[in-house]
């Protein structure tokens, strides 16, 4: 696999670093999950699985768990040690807090001059709230992202997806993985800030074109993919169902309104606006006519951009995920998401199970401590 012979520490909780950490897992990196002594609140997110939660299995799979206390000398002292015979080192606390447990960049730079070390946390590690503390929910209000998502009433709907905590572990990857292939030419790590009001903010490049040009917020309501084109809209089917069209390009226009008997309308969807309203309602007619199947049925034999909405059940079960190996099923019966990422020559080879809390201390700690600090072994 691409990454054996990788060590990486993992001080991250929740999503955007475990995120991280899991596809270098999922790669052949040894990653070693350094967790308190009550465990990474992820194990207790329900609903709870076999051994501890689904939640904290999709995010720590494949990985050795570590159990230290940093408000001890000695937690500090293997942490430490730990972290200076690693290649890579991901954290999560806010800035600072890093520093005081005495593992922060410098000092472990200062023994590992090779060490790739990331933090990811909400502002980044400086600027005008480098202290604050937030979650996704947050910053998709402080990038505008919620006022871009509005429901029927015009108020901003939550997002389904965590995107800041998605985007910001997959930039942590990408800068983590550039850090490493520059390391083969000079032998030196680097330090990753990234920051997830950054990261989500930067998501927003194909939306920003009236605030840049302009300094002035959309009319949501009609823009190219926020509500303003019939052929970029969710529709109500007879059964109480919906479906929706998401392809704006001419020719897929025309094919589903020369379809539909109404190819004089297609000129309407050159662009979006209030003046594509006629249809809208006409498609919004149409389909509440018959039941989804029907449609998705009809649908499949035109060149055209659509899907059902499904529920996440449906989507698990979905007959393309299933035939490439998407969604996979353990030895106990237990589904689990493949790596997105496929090497033809050297794929992937996941572990799918996650650690009991502290699993692994004595192993991995019998490696980085010196022999008289070591436990004396149990007889028998």
């Amino acid at each position: 696999m691409k990454l054996e012979g990788i060590k990486v520490v993992d001080l991250s909780w929740f999503l955007p670093g475990p995120y991280l950490t899991t596809a270098l897992a999922d790669h052949g990196a040894e990653v070693i999950k350094v967790e308190p002594p009550d465990g990474d609140p992820g194990r207790h997110i329900r609903p709870p699985d076999a051994r501890t939660s689904v939640f904290f299995r999709n995010m720590g799979r494949g990985k050795k768990s570590v159990v230290l206390d940093l408000k001890s000398e000695q937690g500090r002292a293997d942490l430490f040690r730990l972290a200076c015979a690693a290649d890579v080192l991901v954290e999560s606390f806010r800035p600072g807090v890093a520093a005081r447990f005495g593992i922060g960049y410098e000092a472990v730079r200062e023994k590992n001059p090779g060490i790739v070390y990331c933090s990811i946390s909400a502002f980044g590690q400086d600027g005008a709230y480098p202290g604050r503390a937030a979650h996704d929910l947050a910053l998709e209000a402080m990038t505008g992202v919620l006022s871009l998502t509005l429901g029927d009433d015009g108020r901003p709907a939550i997002p389904g997806v965590p995107v800041a905590d998605v985007v910001s572990g997959l930039h942590g990857l990408s800068g983590v993985l550039m850090a490493l292939l520059r390391r083969h030419a000079t032998g030196k790590g680097d330090y990753i800030d990234v920051s997830m009001h950054e990261a989500l903010m930067a998501s927003c490049a194909n939306v920003v074109g009236s605030a840049f040009a302009e300094n002035r917020q959309p009319d949501v309501k009609q823009q190219r993919t926020t509500g303003g084109s019939a052929f970029y809209r969710v529709y109500d089917t007879s059964d109480g169902r919906q479906l929706v069209l998401a392809g704006q390009e001419m020719k897929f226009v025309k094919n589903l309104l020369g379809a539909l008997g109404r190819p004089e309308m297609a000129p309407l969807c050159e662009w979006p606006g209030s003046h594509q309203k006629p249809v809208m309602e006409f498609l919004e007619a149409t389909f509440r006519q018959k039941p989804l199947a029907h449609w998705l049925q009809w649908l499949d034999t035109l060149d055209i951009c659509y899907g059902p909405v499904n529920t996440l059940p449906e989507a698990i079960a979905d007959a393309n995920l299933l035939k490439r190996g998407a969604v996979l099923v353990d030895d106990e019966g237990r589904q689990h998401f493949a790596p997105v990422v496929r090497f033809r020559d050297e794929p992937s080879r996941p572990l799918y199970r996650e650690p009991l809390l502290g699993e692994h201390t004595e192993e991995v700690l019998e490696g980085v401590r010196p022999p008289e600090s070591r436990p004396a072994r149990k007889a028998g």
